[in-house]
């Protein structure tokens, strides 16, 4: 069964991301946005259109009504953004449609951190690291971040080129044409034919540098005899940093269906062999690592189930180690098969199943256990024990169908819950349903079945010690209380109207919560300075930023 952090619903949505540099907010809204919209909204099954604006960038969200084929729908936008590219600006430099998918969600963040390298270093060990992944068939992107793009930077000598009467254009024209591949049609030779085309596409630097800008009167003159070739960075518009050290980051996501363990182990080696590789002056780091996030989900589920077979071996003393074992048994047999259940349906195991299954745990006891209990007092009739298990299960058969009816209709609403938010909540009421279905099915057929081999017959109709000394602490204390409360019945109903309205004006002090909070202590800064303000004017404010902050302890 695939296991992930969170479910992966499919989100009937799109990113339309224009680019346009120099144009201003009004700009955008007015030449790109409006048309776009206007557009859109000629859509059918269209939910509704959030558009961004900022300089030079627009994001307009395309979210459609729950419930579409969402690959047609990407289709459309894709055809009517081709189409509305003729009526757009000339100047607009690219536009994205990307699909919302939570697959995009990455699972590994690593940094690769170093003060002395240099950044094509830093990128050549980056770039080593994303080659080994991209061979790894489960992931989906892989992307490197922080450092800034590389360019080829040519610098002219003037002077020479004014005693050579060599114009700056005619330079930038070569270069331009020399970095281009055309066709350049086709030679037969003999029996063949073979396509021709001009070289184009420098690869080294070399090739640049021997670049023939002029010929004439004999002479050749070649870019290196006027100027430099290096290679470069483009300015710098962003920092990155790893705990106030320069660093460089690659991210990792993986396909949609995936085992996130079975991509750990995969994707592990490969950490380990690229970190033993790195020279001395870089470090590798892990910043964010889901499957350890999931494995721990799961080692608190593991905790909680735990808890709840020591609770069943508690509250069955009375009965005895052999009723004990019986619903020892039904439990993890309940889970499997609702776990089961949740797979045949599609279903992954991620934060919200576990949380389903957690919630099912207690239905899961009290079925096996009402069950148990009923077929030992028919025992303690002196009823033949597959006699006893066969009464006792139809006397209490209704009962405990009425139990798991009344929870699986609770969550009724929460699996029927239309729209995006049902679709990503459904696998936890979906979890809660297919368990306690199974825990119905076990109590009512393998509980029986086991209590008829296992349970013993009972020479005392009054039970074990331990059953009879429970019986005899509840005759001395509730019984007496039970009675008191029933002889004054209107007092006893304005006490529990107290205690009610004293638990309901807890919840200011206590909280309320569909879900419990990310147990992630992480918070965002965000800092604005001046506009205007160079980087290096704000890489010192957020230096100073760092500095304050809470450090880990």
């Amino acid at each position: 069964m695939p296991k992930g952090e969170d479910p992966e619903p499919v989100f009937p949505g799109f990113s339309v991301i224009v680019v346009y540099p120099g144009a201003s907010p009004s700009d955008m809204e007015e030449q790109v946005v409006d048309p776009m919209e206007k557009r859109f909204n000629e859509f059918e099954d269209i939910d509704q259109i959030i558009s961004d604006i900022s300089d030079g960038i627009a994001i307009i969200r395309v979210e459609y009504e729950w419930g579409v084929d969402v690959d047609e729908k990407y289709q459309e936008v894709i055809r009517e953004v081709s189409s509305l590219q003729r009526d757009l600006p000339q100047e607009i430099y690219r536009i994205d449609v990307l699909k919302i998918s939570p697959t995009d969600v990455n699972i590994f963040q690593m940094a690769i951190i170093s003060e002395t390298a240099s950044y094509a270093q830093l990128e050549e060990e980056a770039e080593k690291l994303t080659t080994e992944l991209e061979k790894i068939r489960s992931l989906k992107n892989i992307d490197t971040w922080g450092f800034p793009d590389q360019q080829v930077r040519v610098e002219l000598n003037l002077e020479k080129m004014a005693q050579m009467r060599i114009p700056t254009n005619a330079v930038m024209n070569v270069l331009q044409t020399e970095n281009l591949n055309i066709p350049g049609g086709n030679v037969n030779v003999s029996t063949k034919k073979f396509n021709v085309k001009t070289s184009g596409n420098y690869k080294t630097l070399e090739e640049i540098e021997n670049t023939v800008v002029y010929s004439g009167n004999g002479q050749v003159i070649y870019l290196k005899d006027i100027g430099t070739v290096r290679m470069d960075y483009q300015n710098e518009n962003h920092l990155t940093r790893l705990n106030g050290h320069r660093a460089v980051f690659i991210t990792v996501s993986q396909k949609a269906a995936q085992d996130i363990f079975a991509v750990n182990n995969e994707v592990q080696p490969i950490f380990d062999k690229f970190e033993a590789q790195l020279p001395k002056n870089m470090d590798f780091y892990k910043v964010f690592d889901q499957p350890t996030s999931v494995k721990n989900r799961l080692s608190r589920f593991a905790k909680d189930f735990a808890i709840a077979i020591c609770l069943v071996l508690i509250t069955l003393l009375p009965l005895g180690t052999r009723a004990s074992l019986v619903v020892m048994i039904s439990i993890p047999l309940s889970l499997s098969i609702g776990l089961t259940l949740l797979n045949l349906f599609g279903y992954t195991l991620n934060q919200l199943s576990i949380a389903g299954m957690i919630v099912a745990l207690g239905i899961l006891v009290d079925d096996s256990i009402v069950v148990v209990e009923n077929i030992e007092r028919y025992l303690r009739m002196g009823y033949p024990k597959r006699k006893a298990a066969i009464e006792a299960t139809k006397q209490i058969g209704l009962a405990v169908l009425g139990c798991t009816a009344t929870l699986v209709l609770a969550f009724l609403p929460l699996l029927y819950l239309p729209g995006n938010a049902g679709d990503f909540i459904r696998s936890l009421p979906m979890a809660v349903v297919s368990t306690v279905i199974a825990s119905l099915a076990v109590s009512l057929t393998i509980v029986p079945f086991l209590s008829s081999r296992i349970l013993s017959n009972h020479e005392n109709p009054e039970g074990n010690f331990v059953f009879r000394a429970f019986k005899k602490g509840i005759n001395a204390s509730y019984a007496p209380l039970l009675k008191r409360a029933l002889r004054y019945p209107w007092l006893t109903l304005v006490f529990a109207t107290l205690i009610f309205v004293g638990s309901i004006m807890l919840i200011p002090s206590v909280g309320f919560s569909l879900f419990p909070a990310s147990d992630r202590p992480m918070f965002l800064i965000n800092v604005e300075t001046p506009q205007g303000t160079n980087l290096y004017e704000t890489n010192r404010v957020v230096r100073d930023v760092e500095k304050n902050s809470p450090k880990k302890s």
